[in-house]
């Protein structure tokens, strides 16, 4: 479904998803992208950043505005639960906003579980304020699957 790239990374894409292009560009140097298309079009990504010896962490995931809503982004972050099984972890670990209402429903749908809260996470590392649902966007929850 998905194929790992090592340059030339879909940028705009994955800016959907983190807004600092400096924090982006900073954990592909460390991470594995991870890409999907359609008719040679890019229209989904993820990336997967090792954290320690038996886990890893989905650091980013978007899909294309167009194609949101079909379910990609779920098709996207199975991917990833794959990917990383075949790659021996035995935990894969996602952070998102606590303003991120869908995010936090589609992690859970895929067996994901609520860790712990890094407080003021968004208001300390994004020099923008972030408001999505109408919610300031400030905390990141932490949430974890056992594969």
């Amino acid at each position: 479904m998905t194929r790992i790239i090592n340059e030339e990374y879909p940028l705009s894409l994955l800016l959907l998803a983190d807004p600092s292009e400096k924090l982006v560009k900073e954990y592909l140097k460390r991470g594995q992208c991870y890409i999907f298309e359609k008719d040679d079009e890019t229209i989904g990504v993820y990336v997967l950043l090792p954290t320690r010896p038996e886990s890893v962490e989905l650091v980013n995931i978007a899909v294309a505005e167009r194609y949101q809503a079909k379910g990609i982004g779920k098709a996207l972050v199975l991917d990833a639960i794959e990917q990383a099984k075949q790659h021996g972890y035995g935990i894969i670990e996602v952070g998102t906003g606590n303003s991120s209402i869908g995010q936090l429903a589609l992690y859970q749908k895929c067996g994901f579980r609520i860790t712990g809260v890094d407080r003021d996470f968004f208001t300390i590392h994004y020099e923008e304020e972030i408001v999505e649902n109408g919610i300031v966007c400030g905390d990141m929850i932490r949430l974890a699957k056992q594969l």
